[in-house]
């Protein structure tokens, strides 16, 4: 995993929970089914089987990989419309280009993010570069649906390119953990991705035996996912490892801990946190669209029939024939 890190954490701002925060509970914790979107790449659904009212505004997640493609194989997702939320793209190993018909777009790899706003509608694309399509290689990313408010559904479409040497690195008390703040904050600590719902995203690397309390808005929701290792969530230390989800219940803090013994592949525990405000409003949800009413979903795939929501540029149209 050579997302951003550094030698020695210890000389990056320290974090912890203040002793007098109230410890969050674990909810639950779940197992990702394994699925394949768009032309066949492997991916995890981290959310898969929790209730909506725990996620809330998150709306889906996948952990796309970990694959070591052969050549030939690398595979991306074909242009398709988005509507009413925003799509986090992290790239963990490999590369991914994007292209969408707002003019949005560019090259991600090691650490990187694209974040876009769907909005009132677009169209995108994303796959490897020809080169990877070549070579094969091992690829690895989360990508993330993040719900927007009514006021905001219909807003323009807007595209974020954060570069992974721009994200805000934090560490534990004693080191023994390394923070990347994404977007929002962690006690005070700002990251470069803005947000409309206000939310934290947070990719954290705990070495063996580390712990991390860290402190959490009390009025955001707690989630916690295994991309790599075995560990141990809350004070009541409740077993995650790949492919698991935690649900934290209230409280002012959350607790992670790395077991003392990795698997062999896996030297560290590497755990995606998030927390956001729900946003507590009606939800319709079909295929790439999310909306507020049944209503507004059928006029997204009448905008989208119609070619409201933009067209593919002609290069790609050409080569792609059109959808």
């Amino acid at each position: 995993m050579p997302a951003v890190t550094v030698e020695n954490p210890l000389t990056l701002p320290r974090v912890t929970a203040p002793a007098d925060a109230a410890a969050r509970p674990v909810l639950a914790v779940t197992t990702a089914p394994s699925g394949f979107e768009g032309e066949g790449f492997p991916v995890r659904r981290a959310f898969a089987g929790i209730n909506y009212r725990h996620l809330d505004p998150f709306i889906m997640m996948d952990q796309m990989g970990e694959v070591d493609y052969q050549p030939g194989e690398p595979k991306g997702t074909p242009w398709h419309p988005h509507r009413g939320f925003e799509t986090v793209t992290y790239i963990i190993d490999g590369v991914f280009d994007h292209q969408d018909s707002n003019g949005g777009g560019g090259t991600i790899t090691n650490g990187d993010t694209q974040w876009m706003t769907a909005g009132a509608g677009l169209l995108h694309i994303e796959a490897p570069p020809e080169h990877l399509v070549m070579s094969g290689g091992l690829f690895h990313g989360l990508q993330l649906w993040v719900n927007l408010p009514a006021e905001d559904k219909m807003m323009p479409p807007r595209y974020q390119d954060i570069r992974g040497g721009s994200v805000q690195l934090l560490t534990s008390p004693d080191g023994g953990a390394l923070l990347r703040v994404i977007a929002g904050e962690l006690d005070g600590h700002a990251g470069p991705g803005i947000t409309h719902t206000p939310i934290t995203m947070v990719h954290a690397t705990l070495a063996p035996g580390a712990e991390i309390t860290l402190p959490w808005r009390e009025d955001f929701n707690g989630l916690a996912y295994v991309m790599a290792g075995r560990g141990s969530v809350g004070a009541e230390r409740r077993p995650v490892h790949l492919g698991q989800t935690a649900v934290f219940g209230g409280g002012g803090s959350l607790t992670v801990r790395a077991d003392d013994r990795q698997d062999s592949h896996t030297p560290d525990l590497e755990v995606v946190l998030l927390g956001g405000q729900p946003i507590r409003e009606p939800m319709a949800h079909y295929g790439p669209f999310v909306m507020n009413t049944k209503d507004e979903l059928m006029q997204a795939f009448e905008d989208f029939q119609k070619g409201r929501l933009g067209t593919i540029p002609a290069v790609h149209g050409m080569q792609e024939g059109g959808l």
